[in-house]
């Protein structure tokens, strides 16, 4: 969440317990993506596919010296004869005080906005074709951002596109390294910070089946170059060899073929409160750019229970990295997500034998 696939499963639960009748029956036949080209700023509004988010992570510095981690995002869904429903969730990454603090909230519309404008309760997304405006507030902490981004939007899978076969197809990009300016509200002391965030931008007709999870990272390297990398897990905990985009220094993206990372786990962390166990630092191998990484979480308890929106529990961490590139030291920071790895319900998984 980012990332290719986002708690989809759980969305439907969701919507299910509140339109039990209608929120799992989709248009029949289900519709798929039409491979058209992504047209911006055009595509950042909302569309009516069954599914679609807005996910935003980053990294703040304030004037004080203060450094922190976020991540907001909302998510869609729509569902024939039901109202539009909506979650949300926002998390702070604190490193003066080594915490992790998240909210979340959910809401309905009768029809989705026209306009990329959404939010609820303080919280909100909104954008001018140049410049991304968020906004959110928990009892400990808020945000007032806007991020820009500083290269063209990588485009994933064909041109855009990420098909998983039976279960519909998708539209995904990311803007991999935005500029953040804005403030932070700290238990009422506003810094002012800039930054580095990452947008990921996905929509779709596409729909879940059971088991499995995916691990999804978004690394900003310190030469200038961006890297998304997924690996998806079957219900039998096969993992997928893994896929993801190269995004150079100018903006140029290469999409990687499958296997074109090694990632391999370093450590595991397990959960006090949900007792699942997570895998905690990694290393990885573009062994064709030469670029080897260590990923090392901020804190590793970057944990949300998110049952009471989208009846999930993950991992969603910033991490810092360090590596060489052509034998060259290197360094960065990013985010990892981690799902299925909570007994909390199915998650979304492609079928067998489809490539990204």
């Amino acid at each position: 969440m980012t990332l290719l696939v986002a708690v989809v499963m759980a969305f439907l639960l969701a919507a299910c317990a509140q339109y039990p009748h209608e929120a799992l029956r989709p248009a029949t036949p289900v519709p798929t993506a039409t491979p058209r080209p992504i047209q911006l700023p055009a595509d950042d509004a909302p569309h009516n596919d069954l599914t679609e988010w807005w996910y935003y992570t980053g990294h703040l510095d304030a004037t004080s010296g203060r450094k922190y981690g976020f991540e907001l995002v909302i998510f869609q869904i729509e569902r024939a004869g039901a109202p539009v429903f909506y979650a949300a969730h926002f998390a702070i990454t604190d490193h003066q005080e080594k915490q992790f603090h998240y909210a979340q909230q959910t809401w309905t519309r009768q029809t989705a906005p026209k306009t990329f404008d959404l939010g609820n309760g303080g919280w909100s997304i909104r954008g001018s074709g140049t410049s991304d405006l968020l906004a959110a507030t928990m009892p400990e902490y808020g945000i007032q951002l806007k991020v820009t981004s500083t290269k063209p939007p990588a485009l994933h899978g064909k041109n855009g596109v990420v098909s998983f076969g039976p279960v519909g197809d998708s539209y995904y990009y990311s803007d991999t390294r935005m500029a953040v300016t804005g403030t932070v509200d700290d238990h009422g002391t506003v810094e002012t910070v800039t930054g580095q965030a990452w947008k990921d931008r996905q929509w779709g007709n596409f729909l879940a089946t059971q088991g499995g999870g995916w691990d999804w990272f978004s690394l900003q390297l310190s030469d200038g170059s961006d890297v998304m990398l997924f690996l998806l897990r079957g219900a039998l905990g096969e993992v997928s060899p893994s896929y993801g985009t190269f995004v150079d220094p100018e903006g140029k993206t290469s999409i990687l073929p499958a296997g074109g990372a090694q990632v391999s786990v370093t450590g595991h962390w397990t959960s006090p409160l949900s007792h699942a166990t997570y895998p905690m630092g990694w290393q990885v191998n573009l062994s064709e750019r030469q670029i080897k990484l260590t990923i090392t979480p901020i804190l590793k308890n970057q944990e949300l229970d998110t049952t009471k929106s989208t009846g999930q529990i993950y991992w969603e961490g910033e991490v810092a990295i360090e590596g060489t590139a052509a034998g060259r030291p290197i360094s960065g920071e990013g985010y990892v997500e981690l799902t299925g790895y909570a007994s909390t319900g199915p998650a979304l998984q492609t079928i067998p034998g489809t490539q990204p």
